[in-house]
């Protein structure tokens, strides 16, 4: 979405204005005392080596205080607020005899020291202080702490000798002050031999079995969180293997010191101890030792009620599972033992629990599912109950929404959808959705559609199914862990006096299962969309640019009587008479290819050039498409700030329809195309690569990098992409220096109103740091552009003819704000064009680099 340039210009020189003026009062040592100091920076060396490492930089207890671009700037917020800000309140109250009493007898004594805290100063003194940051001072008994938090870690990394010491450096500036880490790390200690003592015959076992991925072994330096690590893969590896009450606290390590080898030996020998489990009194016996459980019983309650009796419940035995139920089983038994994956007599594998969770969460049938697993009191079985609460059968939601955009003054939107579930009784859902939207047009919006008001209706019913429905087995292609799903959605949209007044069918047939957490892959066996544009004859309102364009060839025309027709006044003074919108400019277009009216070559060209357009935006498409999506995330928790992302996707549209040619007797248009109900079905192949790393390069600070490449090749039946499947650059998620439709593509400047091809190249920039509180800030540079390949775009400067194009990449660098709203982040970014390919080649750089021609975009969320 767009915000207004020259409302957030003026605005933008005033916070500028006024932030220049409040930091000039400040005085970063205004609360800096005689004889203390300002910490201003922490160095670590290790046996002289400076260390960098994040993890080991915050063990240090006091930090310096944080800067933005070098300039400390919460320090200087919290400078401006007063120490005792109810001292003007005091002051006044004060100031004559008797006001105090006069107060207090009008107001109450209570109510005048409530006036005292809300009073004006000290609420902005409080607000300064909360998103302020207090100078650090250096406390040197802080700072030893921090020299012992040192040792202490070099000590878990085997350094059992190392000494720390401390040294705080005067500034060349006053009071201010620079902190010296010096660690001695002395020689390192190895493990020699690696001993075992495990209580359990069956733990023994399974180790031997597992022992070579073993993260402690012989010959490596000693290190804590080796140990770790290997406790919990032992932890793990056991619960995965019969043994359900494994504890991870049975897991010890000994560090066995022989006292036979010399001072000066560096090697220790272990000895891991993998004790009998321990009972509610913390105590262990001979008796109690670890065994491999095996299931006896399974049992599944399929309407359940929390805190309700099972006792009345009915059963029925399917394929080694007891499902219960409450008068008739609404469920079909094999959609409720497909999303528990242990049975009677399979061992325990904790694993299998897991995946049990997420599959009855993904059926979205039932609520949360709880589990117990019941020992029996002499062999090592067990009995487990699987208790299902059914979620409501029906549920609603709306939705209302209030919008703005270029050509709406103002437009709601409302939607709502009916989830109906177990519609099979499969866990199956189905959800019937509808959305509509009116707005009132601006007077540009006016202008182009000739209404006052936009219109948008539009409903989809989709069905979801928890396992891949085809005619054939596929569990073990795609097992039920890897929670499959089926999709079939059908939809369709109208618009009204939006652009050329759209109406969309669609129908998708899709696929998708994850291998892992992280991994998902997704198949649109069949995506058919159908698009009907209602109003081709508005074409020339709707794309002005282009209309521009021809209206100036037309203009050494106006004065000749015979083409008089194809006139009509205008209220431009400048142009006093244009061509009249459809049939003038239609009439023209047709005169000069048909030679009937004398342009030169160039303007012909021209002429072809927009009767091309023309036809390919306002006649139906017929979209026939498969595609497939992987996709891997390695984004552990929302609070993840190092991790990758990266999307492939292939789709193909129109070979299934183009195979048939031969035995469908097609009919075929003037262009020699295929018809499908009179209409041309696209031919295409599309492939796209998005890659996205973020590097969390210190405390709150990210460096964030996306690049994108896609391409679509028409052949067959098609010269071009059809618009809905192309690509655009510009706004607030792509290149910010440029509106959105506004960039390319090439080095072509803005000739179309909305400017797409085929082929599009991206990359993004962005460093993300805190400012104050839940204010954050940005710098960002963002490189791409679109252009055509393989298709009848004949224009060379549209073309991308090789690598020599890659010169027309167009960059834009920027700042933003946002504020972090827990849920959501609101952001403001300015973009200026720093590399503009439109331009002439000596004036590409730095040509419109001002708030004037800078891109102002407002989104929800981080671009990438």
């Amino acid at each position: 979405m767009r915000a207004p340039s020259g409302l957030l210009h003026n605005w933008a020189k005033i916070g500028l204005l006024l932030l220049i003026l409040g930091m000039a009062a400040c005085n970063t040592l205004k609360k800096v005392d005689d004889g203390e100091f300002l910490l201003t920076k922490n160095s670590i060396y290790a046996d002289d080596e400076k260390i960098n490492n994040s993890d080991i930089r915050s063990l240090i207890s006091q930090k310096p205080n944080s800067t933005l671009l070098g300039y400390p700037l919460r320090l200087n917020l919290y400078n401006l607020a007063k120490e005792n800000p109810d001292s003007s309140f005091q002051n006044w109250l004060h100031k004559k005899e008797k006001r105090e009493k006069r107060l207090n007898n009008l107001l109450s004594q209570k109510q005048v020291n409530r006036l005292r805290e809300s009073f004006m100063v000290k609420g902005a003194s409080d607000f300064l202080k909360r998103i302020g940051e207090a100078p650090v001072i250096i406390d040197t008994v802080l700072t030893q702490k921090s020299v012992d938090r040192l040792k202490a870690y070099y000590n878990s990394k085997g350094y059992f000798n190392n000494s720390g010491t401390f040294n705080v450096a005067k500034g060349k500036r006053k009071k201010r002050a620079e902190i010296e880490y010096q660690i001695n790390l002395n020689k390192p200690f190895y493990i020699d031999t690696l001993q075992r003592n495990i209580s359990s015959p069956e733990l023994d076992s399974v180790y031997n079995k597992a022992f070579d991925k073993s993260f402690v072994k012989s010959g490596d330096q000693f290190d804590l969180g080796n140990f770790t690590i290997e406790r919990e893969r032992l932890t793990t590896l056991f619960r995965n293997s019969g043994f359900y009450n494994f504890q991870e606290s049975s897991i010890n390590y000994d560090i066995l010191r022989d006292t036979t080898k010399v001072a000066n030996d560096q090697k220790m020998d272990v000895q891991l101890n993998i004790q009998k489990p321990r009972s509610a009194n913390d105590s262990t016996s001979a008796e109690n030792t670890y065994k491999i459980h095996r299931f006896k019983k399974v049992n599944i309650y399929a309407d359940y009620l929390i805190g309700g009796s099972t006792d009345s419940l009915k059963s029925v035995d399917h394929e080694n599972y007891t499902i219960y139920y409450n008068n008739k089983l609404k469920y079909k038994p094999k959609a409720l033992t497909d999303a528990v994956f242990f049975e009677k007599d399979s061992i325990y594998r904790d694993l299998d629990r897991i995946r049990t969770y997420r599959q009855i969460t993904n059926l979205n049938t039932f609520k949360y599912p709880n589990i117990e697993f019941i020992p029996e009191s002499d062999d090592a079985l067990l009995t487990s109950n699987v208790y299902l609460a059914p979620r409501p059968k029906f549920s609603l939601n709306l939705d209302f929404d209030i919008t703005h955009s270029n050509i709406q003054q103002v437009g709601t939107t409302f939607g709502g959808s009916v989830i109906t579930r177990n519609v099979f009784g499969g866990a199956e859902t189905l959800n019937i959705s509808a959305r509509g939207s009116i707005g009132l047009l601006n007077d540009r919006g006016s202008s182009l559609t000739g209404g006052s008001f936009t219109s948008e209706i539009g409903g989809d019913i989709n069905i979801t199914f928890p396992r891949i429905w085809l005619p054939f087995n596929t569990e073990k292609i795609i097992p039920h862990y890897m929670l499959p799903q089926s999709r079939f959605l059908v939809g369709t949209n109208f618009q009204k006096n939006i652009g050329l007044d759209k109406q969309s069918f669609n129908t998708i047939l899709s696929y998708n299962w994850n291998p892992s957490n992280s991994l998902r892959n997704t198949i649109e066996l069949l995506n058919v969309e159908f698009v009907r544009n209602v109003n081709p004859d508005n074409f020339y309102n709707v794309y002005q640019n282009t209309f521009s364009n021809l209206d100036g060839i037309a203009d050494g025309f106006q004065d000749d009587p015979q083409y008089a027709s194809f006139f009509e006044a205008s209220t431009d003074v400048e142009d006093p008479l244009r061509l009249n919108v459809p049939t003038g400019a239609n009439d023209f277009v047709q005169g000069v290819l048909n030679n009937d009216i004398p342009v030169t070559q160039d303007e012909r060209d021209e002429v072809n050039s927009i009767e091309e357009r023309r036809q390919r935006l306002t006649e139906n498409n017929l979209i026939f498409a498969s595609n497939y999506t992987l996709s891997k995330n390695s984004k552990i928790d929302i609070n993840d700030n190092d991790f990758y992302q990266f999307r492939i996707k292939l789709e193909s549209a129109g070979n299934l329809l183009s195979a048939l040619d031969g035995i469908v007797p097609y009919n075929k248009n003037d262009n020699d195309q295929l018809l499908v109900f009179g209409v041309p079905f696209s031919q295409y192949f599309k492939t796209e690569f998005d890659f996205i790393r973020h590097w969390e390069v210190g405390n709150a600070k990210v460096l964030a990098f996306r690049s994108f490449f896609g391409l679509a090749i028409p052949y067959g039946n098609s010269e071009n992409i059809p618009f809905v499947r192309s690509y655009f650059a510009g706004g607030s998620n792509d290149n910010r220096a440029w509106n959105a439709y506004e960039l390319g593509p090439g080095r072509t400047s803005n000739i179309n109103d909305f400017n797409e091809a085929n082929l599009k190249l991206a990359m993004n920039l962005e460093y993300r740091f805190p400012i104050a509180g839940d204010v954050k800030g940005a710098l960002f540079a963002d490189a791409g552009n679109i252009w055509n390949v393989f298709d009848n775009e004949d224009n060379p400067d549209a073309v991308f003819s090789g690598f020599n194009s890659l010169s027309d990449t167009a960059l834009g660098t920027g700042f933003g704000l946002r504020y972090d709203f827990t849920y959501f982040v609101f952001r403001l970014d300015i973009g200026f064009k720093t590399y503009n390919p439109a331009e002439e080649a000596s004036k590409r750089w730095f040509r419109q680099y001002n708030f004037k021609n800078a891109g102002f975009n407002i989104g929800i969320n981080y671009p990438f």
